[in-house]
């Protein structure tokens, strides 16, 4: 019996310049049709894969584990790499923040809006938004972000940004 590569089979996802670890593995694993359970076995990395898309990072993850990753998603380790918090950079996982200008040029999470030191978005002096503004639900993770909406009153999340509000 023949055994069959799994990663050629795969279809292959680019990350996005910013992008968190969370959103691209949701965006991977929806182009392969996958869920965490599958993509953590083909990884061997079990529930990790659902830890890592909750912006659980801690502990941080390691090089062998980013390895396994990496086989299996076609990317170098160092790409990975940099859809996590420099070393020394605090994360929050909850709640999901967005700044919803970034957003409307560049529909993805980035991972820089989840640093703990991180008042608002840099770029455009706003300060990132917790929760849809017209429901108030939280976002949900990164992973789970599909349409690029608030998933409870479907409010897109670039239309959020006529009521972000200034960092000053």
């Amino acid at each position: 019996m023949e055994t069959v590569d799994n990663r050629s089979r795969l279809i292959e996802v680019e990350p996005l310049e910013g992008e968190s670890l969370s959103h691209f593995l949701g965006r991977f694993r929806r182009a392969n049709y996958l869920t965490t359970t599958g993509l953590g076995k083909l990884t061997g990395l079990g529930a990790v894969i659902s830890r890592w898309e909750k912006l659980l990072l801690n502990p941080f993850p390691t090089r062998q584990e980013l390895e396994a990753l990496a086989n299996v998603v076609g990317i170098d380790v160092e790409r990975l790499g940099e859809m996590l918090p420099p070393k020394g950079v605090g994360i929050k996982h909850r709640p999901i923040l967005l700044c919803a200008v970034c957003y409307g040029e560049f529909p993805w999470h980035r991972i820089e809006w989840q640093f703990k030191d991180r008042l608002g978005c840099d770029r455009h002096q706003l300060r990132l938004l917790p929760n849809c503004t017209n429901c108030q639900r939280l976002f949900p993770i990164p992973a789970d972000w599909v349409q690029g909406e608030c998933q409870h009153c479907f409010l897109p999340f670039a239309t959020m940004a006529k009521r972000q509000k200034s960092i000053g």
